[in-house]
């Protein structure tokens, strides 16, 4: 099945420009979007052990009806292999198999393998092409767009990396069924997290359909995932590598949703998209705090978070630490200017912006208040 025109869509970067394919059983067919990616009719594949077992005998299938064989890479699953051993372990398996600088590496699963060899890619041979098939929610909203690609380290999350584009990213919602519920209400935070940006008819939307979409219903996970990467790649083509601000309002959340991942030791004890469901839930609480937004747009906000089952806020998430600590994780945020950090914080639904004059004592008074 070919991607309609409606559901292609394209990050405009000038030379650097991709796109992005979704329909449904697209990874049935692949080949037919990947085959100018395939040097030397062979294609190198990093996946993980579970979707190795449960996608990559539908890629290696469509490869070989193609005449190409693919060389699969297969690594630990979790947030734990974004680290420097599993880095070396790749790189030096990429090596062995004679990737060149003009080959495209297939990164088949979820933000972890797309971000560790998105990664790879930009610093093997000092750059080699590649291509993501993202086979989680969050990865097909949110982390397989946009060319960030990195790393955890002792110090924070994604702290080592580079901004990398793909060559091609393409989206098979059909992947999602065979995804455990928990990860695809994480996933549901990236999306609700673009009509919170921007857009409150799409919050409005995620309102109406939502519970759809967590229940399966095709139609509306592919709107969604539609909706959500035309968002993405218009944001991204506006400002690539994040220096007017405007693709910060990206990080809705994530301030406070990586000090929970912190405090939780990046394990599968919070999710990411749990992590910036509560932290998207902190940001509205605290610009209520400041009189920025309403209590009613906060508590709206809340209340359909807990609704779709994720976490609201710091008991929610299942953090019980105060507010110096979370803070304090804070201060290793990518983000960090002179000395200061930037919040995003809302001043409705849909009305994001970029503060630069947040007082991270103030932030921690805030967080020892709220449950």
């Amino acid at each position: 099945m070919n991607a309609g025109a409606n559901n292609r869509v394209t990050v405009a970067l000038g030379a650097r420009s991709y796109a992005i394919a979704i329909a449904d059983g697209l990874l049935d067919t692949a080949m037919d979007s990947l085959a100018d990616y395939a040097g030397r009719d062979r294609m190198i594949v990093v996946t993980d052990e579970n979707v190795a077992k449960l996608q990559l005998p539908r890629l290696t299938e469509t490869a070989g009806a193609a005449g190409v064989t693919l060389h699969p890479i297969i690594l630990p699953p979790g947030e734990a292999t974004k680290n420097w051993i599993q880095l070396e372990t790749l790189t030096d398996q990429l090596l062995a198999l004679g990737v060149e600088r003009g080959d495209h590496i297939v990164a088949l699963g979820g933000g972890v393998i797309g971000d560790l060899t998105g990664f790879a890619a930009a610093i093997v041979k000092r750059g080699c092409g590649f291509v993501q098939i993202p086979t989680t929610l969050l990865a097909q909203v949110d982390s397989s767009v946009g060319g960030k690609t990195a790393i955890n380290s002792r110090a924070g999350k994604n702290l080592i990396g580079a901004f990398h584009q793909p060559g091609f990213v393409l989206i098979d919602p059909s992947v999602l069924d065979t995804l455990p519920p928990r990860e695809l209400r994480a996933g549901y935070a990236e999306v609700v997290k673009y009509g919170l940006i921007d857009d409150a008819d799409f919050f409005a939307w995620c309102e109406a359909h939502g519970a759809d979409l967590l229940a399966g219903d095709r139609a509306a996970q592919t709107e969604a995932i539609r909706r959500s990467v035309t968002a993405k790649a218009r944001i991204v083509a506006e400002d690539e590598t994040e220096r007017s601000g405007r693709r910060a309002l990206l990080n809705l959340g994530h301030t406070f949703g990586h000090a929970l991942e912190a405090e939780t030791g990046f394990s599968d004890a919070l999710l990411h998209g749990e992590a910036v469901a509560a932290g998207i839930c902190l940001a509205f609480a605290y610009s209520a705090r400041r009189d920025l937004c309403s209590a009613a747009d906060a508590e709206r906000v809340a209340a359909h978070f807990s609704d779709a089952g994720l976490p609201n806020g710091l008991a929610a998430a299942g953090v019980q630490t105060d507010g110096a600590t979370l803070t304090a994780h804070m201060m290793h945020d990518k983000k960090m200017e002179g000395g200061t950090l930037p919040f995003l914080l809302a001043r409705g639904i849909g009305e994001t912006f970029l503060a630069r004059d947040v007082d991270l004592s103030d932030v921690a008074a805030f967080l020892d208040e709220v449950d």
